[in-house]
C-alpha cells in the first residue's frame, strides 16, 4: 500500500505545468529538427527556425513556449491499493496545483479559461478548473498524464460517425484541409476510432500524449490495422502539401496517432484532434515516496541553429507606411516590422462591435485610422520584461469582425496566425488591405521585439485589453494581399504538386 500525501501531489500537479509550459518533449524537438534538415519549402523552412530557435530560447529563460498556456487536461491511474493523506478531493487538489502554477510569481502563465460560457464568460483568472479524466486500476501507485492544450488547436477537433463500411482515410484527408492552419502545423494529429462519440473523442486526446515514433514503425513495419492506418495517414496527410503554418511544405504532420475501442455493430465513431507546435504534455507517478522529478532537455537536444532574417527581407516602418506601399506587397513576402501597432482580440472586437451598435464613438485614444492591428492576448511580464511571450492568435475569429474594422475604423492592416475566411478577404480585397501572420510557436521570440507597451483601451479585460506595442525587427509574411490573393491558398496547392512529382513519394 502506498500514502499519497496530500502536498506530494499538488506539488507534482504545479511543477508539471510549470515544466511543460517551457520545456518540449525531446521526441519533439528532434522530430521538428529532422523536418527542418529535409524541408524543402523556403516559408515552410522559415517558420520551423523559427519554432525551435524559440523552442529552445523558452528552455534557456524557463518562460513560456507560446502565449496560450492551454487548458489543462490531466489523465489520472489511481491503484486500487493507494491511500490518501488528504483533506481535499482529488479534482479539488488537481485544481490547486493549477492554480499554484499557473500564478507562480517567477513564471506567470496565462490564465484563459472562462467561467459561465454561454453568459459572462468571466476569466477565473488561475486557469481553473482543469479537465479531469480518472481511471480506477490495479495497483498501489498513481499514474498521471497531464497537457495544457492551446485553443488553437483545440478548437479544430473534429468528430464524425461513419457507416462500418465507409473509408476512415477519405474522411480524415477531406477534413484535414478544412481545418486550417489555426493549429499551427506541423504538429501531431491523433485519431480515436470506435466506442461512443465521448470514447472516441477521449481516447484520441489521450493518445496525443504518447511519444512520437511514426519513424520506429515506418521501419519496422506495420503488424496492426491501426498501424497500418497510422502509416497511411502519415503519408497521405504529409503529401498534402500544408506544411508548416500552412504556407506549403513537405512536413504537415510530425506523427500520426490512432487508438480504438470496440463499438456498436452499426456504428464508426470516429475522433481527430491536433497537437500544435506548442506540444505540452508530461507523465509521472506517485508512488507515496515524494512528489515527482522532471528533468528538462539538455539544450544540446536543440540542433544547431539560429534564425536570420533572409537577403531578400523587406523592412517596414508602421509609423509612416501608406496605402500605396501596402498594394505593393505579394503573397509570401517577408517583412521586418518596426514601428507602433494595436492589439486585440476576439473581446475588444466584439466591444467596439457593440459600441458602433448603440452609436457610440471608440473610448478617447484609441485611434486605428492609418494603423495595424495585431491579433495577440500576452502572458504577463516577469523581471525586466516589456510583456512575457507575445504570439499571434487564429485570426478567422475575427473574420466576422474584418469589414467592420477596415469600414469603420480606418484599419490599414492586421497581424495573426493562420488562414482567413471567405469574408474576410473579401473586405481586405475590397478595402485594398492586407493580412500578414506570425509565426504561431513562436512567442517568446516575437516578444523580443517588443520594446514598449502600453494598454489604450478595455483594461479591465485583462490580457483581451488593446495595447499599443512599439516594435523592433518584427518578422511577419505577408499572407493575404490586397487583392485578396491568400497565401493559404497557393502555398499548399502549389507545394502538392511539388510532393506528387517527388519520386520518393509516389506508389
Amino acid at each position: 500500500m502506498s500514502i499519497i500525501k496530500q502536498n506530494d501531489f499538488i506539488d507534482s500537479i504545479t511543477d508539471a505545468l510549470q515544466f511543460i509550459a517551457c520545456y518540449h518533449p525531446k521526441d519533439f524537438i528532434q522530430a521538428m529538427a529532422n523536418a527542418y534538415e529535409k524541408e524543402q519549402s523556403p516559408a515552410a523552412k522559415d517558420a520551423i527556425v523559427q519554432i525551435l530557435v524559440n523552442s529552445r530560447m523558452c528552455a534557456e529563460d524557463k518562460r513560456p513556449i507560446c502565449q496560450d498556456t492551454g487548458i489543462v487536461n490531466v489523465f489520472i491511474k489511481i491503484g486500487m491499493d493507494v491511500q490518501w493523506q488528504t483533506d481535499q478531493s482529488l479534482d479539488d487538489m488537481v485544481n490547486e496545483g493549477v492554480r499554484r502554477a499557473y500564478l507562480h510569481p517567477d513564471n506567470v502563465l496565462r490564465a484563459s479559461i472562462v467561467s459561465d460560457p454561454l453568459g459572462s464568460r468571466t476569466n477565473t483568472k488561475d486557469n481553473t478548473p482543469a479537465v479531469i479524466h480518472t481511471d480506477i486500476v490495479l495497483g498501489d501507485k498513481v499514474e498521471v498524464r497531464i497537457a495544457a492544450k492551446g485553443g488553437g488547436s483545440e478548437n479544430k477537433a473534429k468528430f464524425t460517425i461513419l457507416n462500418p463500411s465507409d473509408n476512415i482515410v477519405d474522411w480524415v484527408l477531406d477534413t484535414v484541409p478544412k481545418m486550417g492552419a489555426g493549429w499551427c502545423p506541423p504538429g501531431i494529429i491523433s485519431i480515436g476510432v470506435g466506442g461512443t462519440a465521448e470514447k472516441a473523442m477521449l481516447i484520441a486526446k489521450e493518445a496525443l500524449m504518447e511519444s512520437i515514433d511514426i519513424q520506429d514503425l515506418i521501419e519496422r513495419g506495420a503488424k496492426t490495422a491501426a498501424e497500418k492506418l497510422r502509416i497511411e495517414l502519415y503519408t497521405k496527410i504529409n503529401q498534402l502539401g500544408i506544411g508548416a503554418q500552412g504556407l506549403g511544405g513537405l512536413t504537415t504532420v510530425l506523427d500520426v496517432k490512432v487508438s480504438e475501442y470496440p463499438t456498436h455493430a452499426a456504428s464508426l465513431p470516429v475522433a481527430m484532434i491536433p497537437n500544435c507546435a506548442a506540444t505540452r504534455h508530461t507523465h509521472f507517478i506517485l508512488d507515496g515516496s515524494g512528489p515527482a522529478q522532471f528533468e528538462p532537455p539538455a539544450l544540446s537536444d536543440w540542433p544547431d541553429i539560429t534564425w536570420q532574417a533572409a537577403a531578400n527581407t523587406r523592412h517596414v516602418n508602421l509609423d509612416t507606411i501608406t496605402q500605396s506601399d501596402i498594394e505593393q506587397w505579394q503573397p509570401g513576402d517577408t517583412l521586418l516590422l518596426s514601428g507602433h501597432m494595436l492589439t486585440g482580440r476576439d473581446s475588444a472586437h466584439k466591444k467596439i462591435a457593440d459600441l458602433f451598435a448603440d452609436g457610440k464613438s471608440l473610448p478617447e485614444g484609441l485611434d486605428f485610422n492609418n494603423r495595424f492591428i495585431y491579433y495577440v492576448g500576452p502572458v504577463d511580464p516577469v523581471k525586466n520584461e516589456i510583456v512575457g511571450p507575445a504570439g499571434p492568435t487564429t485570426a478567422t475569429r475575427m473574420d466576422k469582425f474584418t469589414e467592420m474594422m477596415l469600414a469603420k475604423t480606418g484599419l490599414l492592416g492586421m497581424i495573426g496566425k493562420a488562414e482567413r475566411g471567405p469574408a474576410a478577404i473579401k473586405a481586405i480585397k475590397d478595402h485594398k488591405s492586407v493580412y500578414l501572420i506570425a509565426v504561431g510557436g513562436s512567442a517568446y521570440l516575437v516578444s523580443k521585439a517588443i520594446k514598449s507597451s502600453r494598454i489604450v483601451a478595455f483594461e479591465e479585460m485583462g490580457m483581451e485589453a488593446i495595447r499599443e506595442f512599439y516594435i523592433e525587427n518584427m518578422p511577419v509574411t505577408v499572407a493575404v494581399d490586397s487583392q485578396g490573393e491568400s497565401v493559404h491558398q497557393l502555398g499548399p496547392a502549389e507545394w502538392k504538386q511539388k510532393i506528387a512529382d517527388i519520386p520518393i513519394h509516389k506508389k
